[in-house]
């Protein structure tokens, strides 16, 4: 069952991998568009391209932590600082497309209609929250870590004099 698991985690990255390289390959397309086309205004396409490839690092980062923890690893984090800092990587990227994401969208809002800034200002509030979340979490974890760590500890303890006494037995 196992490599079932591992095998769908697999395509699953393979598929959102190819995801980000059709946004990134959208992305370049539409900007030589908008260069043969005079109407729409070169800054317009600037910032259409870099949406498309900041949605795209973000779907690539995705498919790296799918294919890393899941595929390539193919067990359980042993420690609660290996899953902390995994999931902090994570959550670190998506937080960065989100404000990066926020502030195209805050250009290209102030470029047309200035009453429409309540929404990109709605998505960097939600980035802020999450920060603010990932950082709690941090916080939180440090002390579970210390205690969990302890335990982890002593079970690699116990684990290593079971494999002495089989290993000499």
């Amino acid at each position: 069952m196992n490599y079932v698991t591992r095998a769908i985690f697999a395509g699953a990255s393979l598929l959102l991998a190819l995801a980000a390289m059709s946004l990134i390959a959208l992305g370049i397309n539409e900007a030589l568009a908008s260069l043969r086309n005079p109407d729409q205004s070169s800054a317009e396409a600037v910032l259409d391209v870099l949406g498309y490839i900041i949605v795209a690092i973000a779907v690539f980062d995705v498919a790296k932590y799918l294919f890393e923890d899941e595929v390539r690893r193919g067990e359980e984090k042993r420690s609660a600082a290996e899953a902390r800092r995994s999931l902090t990587k994570f959550l670190s990227t998506i937080v960065i497309a989100l404000f990066l994401e926020a502030l195209v969208v805050v250009f290209k809002t102030a470029r047309g209609d200035v009453a429409q800034l309540v929404y990109p200002t709605l998505l960097l509030v939600a980035a802020v929250l999450v920060l603010v979340g990932l950082g709690a979490y941090q916080r939180f974890s440090a002390a579970v870590e210390e205690k969990v760590g302890e335990d982890d500890d002593a079970e690699a303890q116990k684990e290593k004099s079971r494999r002495r006494r089989s290993a000499g037995g």
